[in-house]
This record gives structure tokens, sequence and C-alpha cells, in this order.
């Protein structure tokens, strides 16, 4: 379930990443690449895609965030925090609470656009038609999008861009849970997902502070703007970074 394309056993500190729907590890390759040797980058790689595209698609985040506990909780031997984009940013608080009930408290969580767990609502993607899920991925411009235009691309990955929008929009808030560490949020100014505003309600979800950080472009700003957030996430959890 994890995959280390940099790997840094020295590292002070260890990243889980979580991609979007659709996504894959694969996604953090840039992320991984900039913060090695200082932060450990772990990105997972859900059921469903790339080397585990014969394993079946899991369409509920309960259900995925049990699974990434029980895979990597075990393994986590340095101070730890956790990155989410868009479905991925509520995946990673639901295994942050998780991993915090077992004595595991990260030390921070980034969450990128994504509306907070109890601000979720379905819109019914996950009900589209094929071709009209095709059209609102390439509406949000993501990586690949363009290839959804080719009936054979797009029967390929459909199943577990379905199911992730099934597990994203039927996604329950469970109150009472709370985490202690500082949440950061990023997200793009023109974002049709979620607006910057919307991003605050993410506060509501932690003792400690929240901050949010607001870029230039959509729903994937993260795609041009990598370097620059993974330099945040650096001085965030190391100082000053490296520039």
């Amino acid at each position: 379930m994890v995959r280390r394309f940099h790997p840094s056993p020295e590292a002070r500190y260890q990243l889980l990443c979580f991609p979007h729907s659709g996504g894959s590890a694969s996604f953090f390759f840039p992320f991984s690449q900039r913060l090695a040797p200082d932060v450990d980058v772990w990105s997972i790689q859900y059921p469903g895609r790339q080397d585990r595209g014969l394993e079946a698609n899991v369409p509920h985040l309960h259900e995925l965030a049990d699974r990434v506990v029980e895979a990597v909780g075990p393994r986590l031997e340095s101070p730890y925090a956790l990155f989410g984009h868009s479905m991925g940013a509520t995946l990673a608080y639901e295994v942050a609470l998780r991993l915090q009930a077992g004595g595991k408290e990260p030390e921070a969580l980034f969450v990128s656009g994504r509306p907070a767990p109890h601000r979720n609502v379905d819109t019914g993607l996950h009900r589209l038609l094929d071709e009209e899920i095709a059209e609102d991925i390439r509406a949000l411009d993501g990586p690949g999008s363009e290839m959804f235009g080719d009936a054979d691309v797009l029967r390929m990955f459909l199943p577990a861009i379905r199911s992730d929008y099934h597990a994203a929009e039927t996604y329950e808030y469970v109150p009472g849970r709370v985490l202690k560490c500082p949440v950061r949020g990023f997200t793009g100014f023109s974002d049709p997902r979620v607006e910057a505003g919307e991003m605050h309600h993410w506060g509501d979800h932690t003792e400690g502070s929240f901050q949010l950080d607001v870029f230039s472009g959509g729903h994937f700003y993260l795609v041009d703007g990598q370097e620059e957030i993974a330099g945040e996430i650096e001085r965030t959890l190391c100082g000053a970074g490296r520039g």
C-alpha cells in the first residue's frame, strides 16, 4: 500500500501522502523527490490502480482508513505528518484520528482542496453516466485528463474514479473526535470543488492551530505548485527548509 520513491530511512520526518479521487501514488513523486532526504515520503497506493489494478476498489472511506492504519501504523518509526488532496484530505484526517487514538499522534495534518469533514456534501457525481464523469474530470483539468476522450482509457480508469467518487460523497462524519496536532490548509483560488473560505472549517477539527494558504489555480493548482507546497511542508516540519 505504501510506495517510497526516494527512501530516506534517516529522515527527520515521515510524510504520508494521500491522492485525490482516481489518483495514484505516483502523483506524489515530485513531493518525494523534493523533500528527500529530510522527509521520507510514503505515498499511499489505493487498491484498484497501477500495480494494484487487480485488487477490488474500496468505495468507503472509513474502510479504506482502517486498511491504511493496519498497513502503515506498525511501520511508523519517526515523527510523522499527513498530507491529502481532495478525497485524500478526508482520508488523511480519518487515518490521523485512528493513529492518534492508537497512541501515535501526528506532528501535523496538511489538507488540500476539500471541505472539512462535517461539511461534506453528496453532489451525486458518482451516479453520473460514464461520459458525464469524463466531462467532469476534463473540466477540472487534472493530470492526464486529456486522455479521457479515449473510450479505451475511460473504460480502464473509470471504475477506480467512480469508486472514489462514491467514497468521497457518501462519507459520513463521526462527531466528537478532535485532532491535537496543527492543521494547515492549502487550496486553489478558483477551485470549483471548494471555495477558499470553506477551508477555514478545518480549524474546527483540531485543538491545535489552523492556517490556510490560497494559491492561484483551480482544483489541481498543486500540479504546477508542488515545489512551493513541498517547501511549505518542509518549513512547517523542519524549520527554515532549503528554500
